[in-house]
């Protein structure tokens, strides 16, 4: 099985949440139009100054994705 890998993007202040969740429908269009292999996206509310979006690529697909989006971070995905 190949691993996952989650890219984020942090956002910080009071308008947070709804640029994460703005963010994130963006990760969504692009995943489409790239047509990469995962199909996950999301957003988190850490407390009212910190959101993130985030989205799921395989590690083939990190480097093309991230050189292209810039995340802030990424970590390993693990599904729950």
């Amino acid at each position: 099985m190949e691993r996952k890998i989650k890219l984020i993007w942090d956002f910080r202040g009071p308008a947070a949440a709804k640029t994460a969740e703005h963010h994130e429908k963006h990760l969504a269009e692009f995943l489409a139009i790239e047509q990469l292999t995962m199909n996950i996206t999301g957003h988190l509310h850490y407390s009212n100054m910190h959101s993130v979006a985030y989205m799921v690529v395989t590690d083939d697909e990190m480097k093309q994705v991230r050189n292209q989006l810039k995340p802030h971070r990424g970590e390993v995905y693990e599904e729950s």
